[in-house]
């Protein structure tokens, strides 16, 4: 299990991410042994990065300021060799979001990109009727239109859904489980990206680290999904990371 591996090394995650989740990552980095550090000055950035094992990017609750950031500390962790997350939250929702994902996507060389389908579809420039930050509707071949956009950027490609599809553009597997109640717990996904940017610090195959982590979160909502109500289901979705990661 990837998670029992990422409590053994405890890396640093350097998180720029959206103010919604900012809490529920952080504990949920804990929860597994990780160390999170959530700074998106670009003042500080730069330095801080040079310090951690990982870097995640989200863009959910977009700004200039953090834009910048998102740019200066993406661009140090290509130079040190640091491994970089991309979750691309409402990618599609509106032009802006679009043109600052193009730009990422053209300034940062991403090891992840972790997504959910219309997300993965903005990237494509496929036609998709986004909702927001969540998926949305529309009509995409997700395997092949994944293992293309892997190859364009040389990333794993991760998109969450009912079954998640994870592949570098050569292999491919998909991952089953998991429970619906994830998608009304504001911050699960954001959560997984950060625990994926864990993984990416570890030794052995990227993909196959990246594969085991989808899995082990898809136990996690399932042994969540056995309380009734949405506080609680929360709550054990951080008992069940720590539980998980101790071997338990």
């Amino acid at each position: 299990m990837s998670l029992i591996k990422i409590r053994k090394k405890n890396p640093l995650i350097h998180c720029i991410t959206n103010t919604v989740v900012t809490n529920f990552t952080a504990n949920g980095l804990l929860a597994i042994g990780a160390s999170p550090v959530m700074s998106d000055e670009p003042l500080d950035v730069e330095d801080m990065v040079a310090i951690a094992n990982g870097l995640l990017i989200n863009i959910g609750t977009l700004n200039k300021n953090s834009v910048e950031a998102m740019i200066l500390a993406g661009k140090k962790a290509n130079e040190l060799n640091i491994p970089v997350v991309l979750d691309p939250v409402g990618a599609g929702a509106t032009t802006y979001r679009k043109e600052i994902t193009k730009n990422l996507l053209k300034e940062i060389k991403f090891d992840l990109i972790r997504c959910n389908a219309g997300e993965l579809a903005a990237i494509a420039g496929i036609n998709w009727q986004a909702k927001g930050v969540d998926s949305g509707e529309g009509e995409m071949d997700i395997t092949l239109v994944a293992k293309e956009t892997a190859q364009k950027y040389g990333a794993i490609v991760a998109v969450s859904g009912k079954e998640d599809f994870v592949t570098d553009g050569i292999e491919h597997y998909p991952v089953s489980g998991g429970h619906e109640l994830m998608t009304q717990v504001t911050g699960t996904g954001c959560l997984l990206s950060a625990i994926c940017a864990a993984a990416l610090t570890l030794d052995g195959g990227k993909l196959e680290n990246i594969r085991n982590v989808l899995a082990d979160y898809k136990k996690v909502a399932e042994n969540a999904s056995k309380e009734k109500y949405l506080g609680s289901f929360q709550v054990e979705i951080l008992n069940g990371l720590h539980q998980i990661s101790r071997g338990e």
